[in-house]
């Protein structure tokens, strides 16, 4: 649950001070990029980029890789897999047990799965790692004239996640103080898991729906426009920042297209 809390850049950093919308907007190119073409070569060459671009985010490198954990354990879990159970025939098998028949063919395709679902991940990840929630609600209706319903409701559903965290960790004290343990029983601790995990979305629907019931007492939505007292603006530095992610998503493809291994998704 501590993946629920915020990370807090440096004021300073290039990254940090850009207009969230033109993160996303730059975050989308390379994604695209990574996501089209299904080669080793381009998802190298994006996530490298990525990971240059912690320089520039304000974060701390262990902060960031310790929120990454979970896309990483995840991306290299559908790489193996896709490695060691190939779908088809993928050339001569290094090893035959029953369905795991891997060869070089099928490990390599499985090595560019894990690093190309690790380029878009990360995109994602260190767009939304360095953008403050409020900025970004600001940024959406200002600038992509979203639904101040969906924008501020979205920004008050990120500012109750940090409270989700502090309620899991509660309900773990309450059972430990009334002595429910499972011990080393794993089926005990599978029931006892979902039971929590309930009781945390029981709480955070009361939650939602008292805020929801407030926010429209207050007359939220009501009024066919609104005012907004933070402007987010686009500045020159900002269009740099998509021209850059776009001409890099361009050169990483171009790489590949030049050491011909380039494949398209469809392809």
């Amino acid at each position: 649950m501590r993946l629920l809390e915020p990370l807090v850049p440096a004021r300073g950093a290039l990254l940090a001070r850009a207009n969230p919308v033109a993160k996303l907007a730059a975050a989308t190119a390379l994604m695209l990029a990574a996501l089209l073409a299904i080669d080793l070569v381009t998802a190298a060459l994006l996530l490298a980029i990525e990971l240059a671009a912690v320089s520039l985010s304000g974060l701390r490198a262990i902060a960031l890789a310790r929120r990454a954990r979970p896309l990483v354990v995840i991306a290299l879990g559908i790489g193996l897999a896709n490695g060691l159970f190939p779908a088809g025939p993928a050339g001569s098998a290094l090893l035959e047990l029953g369905p795991l028949r891997p060869s070089a063919e099928s490990l390599l395709v499985g090595l560019a799965l894990a690093v190309r679902l690790l380029a878009i991940s990360f995109a994602g990840l260190l767009a939304l790692a360095t953008t403050d929630p409020t900025d970004l609600a600001d940024a959406r209706g200002q600038q992509l004239h979203l639904s101040p319903r969906f924008s501020i409701g979205t920004l008050a559903a990120v500012r109750l996640a940090p409270l989700m965290a502090v309620e899991w960790q509660t309900l773990g004290l309450a059972r430990r103080a009334r002595g429910v343990d499972a011990g080393r029983n794993p089926i005990a601790a599978g029931r006892l898991f979902g039971g929590r995990l309930l009781a945390l979305l029981v709480a955070a629907i009361r939650r939602g729906t008292r805020l929801a019931t407030a926010m429209e007492a207050r007359g939220f939505g009501a009024a066919p426009s609104r005012t907004w007292a933070r402007p987010q603006r686009m500045r020159r530095a900002d269009w740099a920042l998509i021209a850059a992610a776009v001409l890099l998503a361009a050169a990483a493809s171009a790489a590949s297209l030049a050491a011909g291994s380039w494949r398209f998704l469809l392809g």
